[in-house]
C-alpha cells in the first residue's frame, strides 16, 4: 500500500516506525555503475526525518550512493514475516561528521556491543575504514500488514 498522496513528502505510519528502528532486518538496495541493482544488509535508524544507514568510504554502496543517489531499503522483522516496510528514497547527504558516533549507537542497539571498533570488529579495522553516515529522504513508502487480514 502506498501512503503517499501525489505531491506529498513521503512519511512511514508510526504503527511502522518499528520496522526502520533496531534491531530488525534491514536490506539497502543501490544502483551499480551498469544499472543493476546491488543489496546490502544494513543496520538502520530513523531520526523523525531522515533514514540513517553507516557504509564505509570506498565500499561498493558508498560509491554507488554518490554516483546516483536513488535507494531503496527494505525493512521486516522476521518475528512477523507478514509485515514489511519498503522505503525509496533519495540520499541527502554523505558524511563522516558524526558517522563513527551513529555507528558505535547502532552497533550497541543491534549487538549489544559498542564501540563498533574493538567490540564488534578488531580494532585494527579503525586505520583502514572511515564510517560515512548517509542521510536518506523518504520518496516513497510502501507497507504490509497482512497479520490484520488473518
Amino acid at each position: 500500500m502506498d501512503i503517499r498522496a501525489a505531491g506529498e513528502p513521503a512519511s512511514i505510519p508510526s504503527a511502522f516506525l518499528d520496522l526502520v528502528e533496531c534491531p530488525t532486518v534491514a536490506a539497502l538496495t543501490t544502483i551499480m555503475p551498469d544499472g543493476s541493482p546491488q543489496t546490502s544488509v544494513v543496520w538502520c535508524d530513523f531520526d523523525g526525518t531522515f533514514v540513517r544507514v553507516n557504509t564505509m568510504r570506498g565500499f561498493r554502496k558508498e560509491k554507488n550512493m554518490r554516483a546516483n543517489p536513488r535507494v531503496t531499503l527494505l525493512c521486516f522483522d522476521p518475528a512477523r514475516p507478514l509485515r514489511s516496510l519498503e522505503i525509496r528514497g533519495v540520499v541527502q547527504e554523505m558524511t563522516e561528521e558524526g558517522a563513527l558516533e551513529h555507528l558505535d549507537g547502532l552497533s550497541l542497539k543491534y549487538t549489544g556491543l559498542a564501540p563498533y571498533f574493538g567490540r564488534c570488529i578488531p580494532e585494527e579495522f579503525r586505520a583502514t575504514e572511515t564510517p560515512v553516515l548517509c542521510r536518506i529522504r523518504p520518496t516513497r513508502v510502501v507497507v504490509l500488514d497482512c497479520e490484520e487480514a488473518r
